[in-house]
């Protein structure tokens, strides 16, 4: 029987994949903790591990399909929220095979998912993965209430059942938006009142300290990295200790 991905498609791979594309930046610093070497190809975004050198095909939103075709690629990483679906099917039409991976709501469900991935695809258990698992089980009690933007011109900012969301709310940080019918709601600004900081991360929007605290008088700005607070993977080791250190006043 053939691997199937996270939303249950089957990955016909023979054995471990030995050229790869990813299309997701947190998929592509994993696997090259496993073995760098089998990665060919990744996104202008795939910055970790610094120095990586691999072709580059482009965005995870609108990656140069012909070029990623061009590798000859035994799998393609994807995401459910980070690549269109026309772009996956697109690939597999061609008879490329693409491990999509869920958008997870939760550190564990993020975790799950890489664990069935690598292991799945090249038998491994990294030693990071079981360390991010152990350094995220627990629950700090929640101590403040934060809004969290991730974009402006439009305003996006976080709303239910995202991993960021579910990263804040492990140290303690509650989303004033989480029960959002929406996940990225693009709410006014005169709705995001009920909160006492403002978490500004530095991707996917460039948030500094003269571009965001201004719109949100009244809360405490706290900056953070936007690889701490989004990316899934060997960041994630990490991630715990700098996002306490910058959240904490």
């Amino acid at each position: 029987m053939l691997p199937v991905d996270d939303l249950g498609e089957p990955v016909p791979v023979p054995g471990p994949p030995r050229r790869v594309v990813s299309l997701v930046p947190s998929l592509t610093e994993a696997v090259a903790t496993v073995e760098q070497t089998v990665l060919i190809g990744a996104t202008d975004y795939c910055t970790h591990p610094p120095g990586l050198d691999v072709t580059r095909v482009g965005g995870s939103k609108y990656p140069k399909v012909d070029r990623v075709l061009a590798l000859r690629p035994d799998l393609v990483l994807a995401n459910s929220e980070e690549n269109r679906p026309e772009d996956v099917e697109r690939l597999r039409a061609d008879g490329i095979p693409v491990w999509v991976t869920a958008a997870p709501a939760t550190v564990p469900a993020a975790l799950g998912s890489l664990r069935r991935l690598l292991g799945t695809a090249w038998d491994v258990e990294p030693d990071w993965l079981v360390e991010a698992e152990r350094l995220w089980r627990d629950v700090t009690p929640p101590w403040t209430r934060a809004v969290v933007p991730v974009w402006r011109k439009p305003w996006v900012v976080l709303g239910r059942d995202t991993f960021a969301g579910d990263v804040l709310l492990r140290l303690g940080v509650v989303n004033a938006l989480a029960d959002h019918p929406d996940r990225y709601p693009r709410p006014d600004l005169a709705e995001l009142r009920d909160a006492e900081i403002v978490v500004l991360p530095d991707e996917p929007y460039l948030f500094t300290p003269d571009d965001g605290p201004q719109f949100f008088p009244g809360l405490r700005p706290v900056h953070v990295s936007g690889r701490d607070l989004t990316w899934y993977g060997p960041s994630l080791v990490a991630a715990r200790a700098s996002l306490e250190a910058a959240l904490r006043p």
